[in-house]
């Protein structure tokens, strides 16, 4: 499980004019983060757009970025939803044999208890050759997953080693610190909590920016990890208007106008969601 300590990133899903995926641009990005020394990469999801490309789509995506690492590091898979079955069934007919971990979102929309959420993730557990991480994001899902369900799942199965935990609570993610077993890791999904909870005891952060920036973020999760909080802090400093920019219209049109900063691929979302603004991208300009 030390695999997934340190900095992971959510890789976008990069497309072109004509909304179809770029597979050059992908190939680019992954490159750029291994090679600035990102720990592992999580493939399809929120920021890689994942409700909005096809089976097939996620199927060449997985491929390309499997040959673009060329198993330099670990690779963890998004395969979650609202329907237990169905998410079972992507993860039975789904090649996983270079994924190294599954991130599985608590279901959206339906809104369960917390025993249906439980019961959620107990029957993934069952299903899945490879370990699980589970991934609390209440902003998206308009239920959050309590602390206490979350140790639940960690104490009863022994595939389900992590949770990535993007309520941005920081009450919830002690009481994770405090009463979790010694083998569960919680990662930060918030990029601007990210360090002060990993120097309280997290394992590291699945980031959003850190794509963008993997030379300057992983040096500061790095520090974290290593309990230099000023030196950490110095670089948190630094990133936190850019930290709150890239988030301040949706995600990931945000850290898409930056990679397009960077040329390292294009602003293009897919609908719903649409492009950054000029204001954002000439803020972001100046940010960088």
């Amino acid at each position: 499980m030390t695999k997934f300590h340190g900095t992971g990133v959510a890789i976008i899903t990069p497309f072109n004019a004509d909304l179809s995926v770029d597979h050059n641009a992908l190939t680019n990005v992954v490159n750029y983060n291994i090679d600035n020394g990102i720990n592992y990469i999580v493939i399809s999801g929120t920021t890689g757009e994942s409700v909005t490309i096809t089976k097939h789509e996620k199927q060449d995506i997985i491929k390309t970025i499997v040959k673009a690492n060329n198993s330099r590091v670990p690779l963890v898979l998004g395969i979650g939803g609202n329907n237990t079955a169905q998410v079972i069934e992507e993860i039975q007919n789904t090649d996983l044999t270079e994924i190294d971990a599954l991130l599985s979102v608590s279901p959206y929309y339906s809104k369960p208890q917390q025993e249906g959420i439980y019961q959620h993730f107990k029957a993934i557990s069952l299903a899945s050759p490879v370990d699980i991480i589970l991934y609390n994001v209440p902003g998206r899902t308009s239920s959050n997953m309590s602390s206490e369900t979350t140790l639940r799942l960690a104490k009863d199965f022994d595939n389900i080693i992590a949770v990535k935990e993007a309520g941005n609570n920081v009450h919830q993610y002690l009481k994770l610190l405090r009463d979790k077993p010694d083998n569960f890791l919680v990662i930060s999904g918030d990029d601007d909590l990210a360090l002060g909870v990993i120097l309280a005891g997290a394992a590291g952060v699945i980031s959003v920016l850190g794509q963008a920036l993997p030379k300057q973020f992983t040096t500061m999760i790095n520090f974290g990890l290593e309990g230099k909080a000023a030196e950490a802090y110095k670089i948190h400093f630094n990133l936190m208007d850019i930290t709150s920019l890239i988030f301040s219209e949706n995600n990931p049109a945000g850290i898409k106008a930056v990679l397009e900063i960077l040329d390292l691929s294009k602003a293009t979302v897919r609908l719903p969601l649409v492009e950054a603004t000029d204001e954002l991208k000439q803020k972001l300009k100046l940010a960088l």
